[in-house]
């Protein structure tokens, strides 16, 4: 990699938004203590006419306002066999912009150390697309109660000092390459969601032309494969502005103090605005039922909201080099369908992948990755013979629900299960 050279200086939307912050600051956490001091039932405060009401107020002013840190995994045991089984995050590979996990499972009853001998071995490629890598913590929940998992848990870019130099598509896929490596790629299966199934795909492709071992199979999730195929409002967004739009308009400067300052991203900030932006009224009755729910006493519901925004208000910084290849390559100019991409010299070429097994996987209802884009693998690899190939569409399913909730568990995952199975000791 090369060491990046900004000559932007200083950002002052990024630096505004410090600022902001900052001033802020006091607010949330009086309005965080409010919220405490009126909802405690030991507290006289919480005995007083309408305190119900400005208990709820207080906590959603603190959570519309508060820093939302990535949140952590908390994948601490899972159910094998019938048995609950611990489980321990350990990292295996750092690089600078991302960790290697590997979630260990354990145990001393000699049965279940028996059935998770065999276990299929997965690599979870996250996407690197705004939310952290623990947006799949559902996914990968699920697949410990049969696999040995591996998960990419991608860094904030403006926690990364600017000395450990740019990363842009072509690192991503260099990564992915290292990572299939190190964990050995004959008893592997990938899976790929969302905007990593174009670099996984490209990666493994170069892998097979060079004659390097690659997986046993590709399960590759609601991804942008063919963004010409049913263009979604995400797509759109990038085929009507030019490139120098996006380098001009969101990109900026990490400012101080973060270990980054110096480093140019697509802000976090504004990605979850875009986020937002798509759908606002939701998230307004969203927000309104959260604090009806608080008022009526219904903690359940509340809960369950707090979780969501936990992981939805969590997010990261990207690289400026590596989202603006990623704009130009896959959504403007379309290079791998095209089979013009060319990755430091090499041909990226589907064709060449022999011997590894796909299956692609798209929800009837994905406003982000529309019908189409993933199946469109198919038409690429043609060195996989058609009865190694398997689709599905998730009929009733959005963006997120392939790969999380309860459409995942119930009717998604048993299939990629058996699909995993199926190739894993041939």
């Amino acid at each position: 990699m090369q060491q990046p050279d900004s000559k932007r200086g200083p950002s002052m939307l990024y630096q505004l938004h410090e600022l902001n912050r900052a001033m802020m600051a006091p607010w949330v956490h009086l309005a965080e203590a409010n919220a405490r001091i009126f909802s405690d039932p030991s507290s006289w405060a919480a005995q007083l006419p309408g305190a119900e009401r400005i208990a709820a107020g207080n906590e959603l002013v603190h959570r519309l306002g508060k820093d939302y840190e990535k949140p952590l995994w908390n994948i601490h045991e899972v159910q094998v066999e019938g048995r609950q089984v611990p489980v321990l995050e350990q990292e295996r590979l750092r690089k600078p912009f991302c960790r290697l996990v590997r979630f260990k499972r354990y145990s001393d009853d000699a049965a279940t150390i028996a059935a998770m001998k065999d276990d299929p071995v997965v690599l979870v490629v996250a996407p690197l697309s705004g939310h952290h890598a623990t947006l799949l913590r559902d996914t990968v929940t699920t697949l410990l109660q049969d696999h040995k998992v591996y998960v990419t848990d991608w860094v904030d870019a403006r926690m990364v000092p600017v000395e450990a130099g740019s990363f842009g598509l072509d690192d991503y896929i260099a990564y992915i390459e290292d990572f299939i490596r190190h964990i050995g790629a004959r008893d592997l299966h990938v899976i790929s969601v969302c905007q990593p199934t174009v670099p996984v795909l490209a990666a493994v492709s170069l892998m097979a032309a060079r004659g390097e071992p690659i997986p046993r199979s590709l399960v590759v999730m609601g991804g942008p494969i063919d963004a010409r195929r049913s263009p979604t409002a995400v797509n759109n967004l990038a085929t009507r502005n030019p490139l120098s739009w996006f380098e001009n308009n969101v990109i900026h400067t990490v400012p101080p103090p973060y270990p980054g300052q110096g480093r140019d991203v697509y802000p976090g900030f504004l990605q979850h605005a875009g986020f937002l932006a798509m759908n606002p009224s939701r998230h307004f009755m969203s927000h309104w039922d959260f604090y009806s729910n608080l008022v009526k006493g219904d903690l359940e519901d509340a809960e369950a909201h707090r979780r969501f925004y936990d992981e939805y208000n969590a997010v990261l910084d990207m690289p400026a080099e590596y989202y603006l290849d990623t704009i130009r390559i896959v959504f403007q100019e379309f290079l791998l369908p095209r089979g013009e991409w060319v990755v430091n010299g090499e041909r990226v070429d589907p064709a060449a992948i022999k011997g590894t097994a796909l299956f692609t996987i798209e929800g009837e209802l994905d406003d982000i990755s529309g019908q189409g884009q993933t199946e469109a693998a198919h038409d690429l690899c043609t060195g996989i013979a058609k009865a190694h190939q398997q689709h599905l569409t998730v009929e009733g399913a959005g963006h997120y629900g392939i790969f999380s909730g309860r459409r995942w568990r119930e009717k998604v995952y048993p299939l990629v299960r058996e699909f995993i199975r199926k190739y894993a000791h041939d």
